[in-house]
């Protein structure tokens, strides 16, 4: 058995231990094929990347073969990347500002491809990382929705690194309900118990599943 698949099978199980239908979400950013494939065949759906060309060049080959694969976008993405991103990605996790949106907004309509979408917020408010502040949230949740109509499902954080989980996964679950989403994209290698604790329904794991990068 190959050892990404014994590693998501502790996952589930803890998952089902929990009652959760959280999804996992694979993170095989910087690993290879013959890391995936096997994942892909023992039935896994959902994988994540944060570079639209990595993407590109390890993927386009395999979605053609396994065609209910769902691939979200979990980095940063430049608005020059949108229109690959858009024919790659199904979800994208990391929409923070209203030139991304607006772009993604003209690009899938272009192929008449419709992505679901996350609003990556700035939970820790540091000047280095992406996301929008919380004080912004409500105002650029109804332009994506009312103007742009895009499908906005949920919101994603990245805690900052000195940060409590169980705090900033709780303050990410007050904030999408008090705009009504159902869907929080929260919880990595590190913290995902905690975040599913919290009402994660999709948590990014890399490492716990393929191993530590080079």
């Amino acid at each position: 058995m190959h050892h990404s698949i014994k590693n998501i099978s502790i996952i589930k199980e803890q998952l089902s231990n929990l009652n959760s239908n959280t999804e996992i979400i694979a993170v095989s950013k910087t690993f290879n094929k013959i890391d995936i494939v096997p994942l892909i065949e023992f039935g896994h759906v959902h994988f994540g990347e944060n570079k639209v060309q990595e993407t590109q060049d390890k993927w386009t080959e395999i979605i053609s073969k396994y065609e209910n694969l769902k691939l979200h976008m979990v980095g940063k993405l430049q608005t020059n990347k949108v229109k690959q991103a858009i024919k790659l990605f199904d979800y994208i996790h990391s929409v923070d500002s209203d030139k991304l949106a607006k772009k993604i907004s003209i690009e899938q309509e272009k192929i008449d491809k419709y992505l679901k979408l996350f609003i990556q917020i700035n939970i820790g408010n540091e000047n280095q990382k992406s996301g929008i502040f919380e004080y912004d949230l409500i105002d650029f949740y109804e332009y994506l929705v009312n103007e742009l109509k895009v499908d906005v499902i949920g919101l994603m954080c990245i805690p900052p690194i000195d940060s409590e989980p169980n705090q900033v996964f709780k303050k990410m679950n007050d904030l999408n309900i008090k705009i009504g989403l159902k869907n929080l994209s929260m919880g990595m290698s590190s913290d995902y118990l905690e975040a599913i604790n919290h009402g994660s329904t999709f948590i990014r794991i890399g490492s716990k599943i393929f191993g530590n990068r080079s």
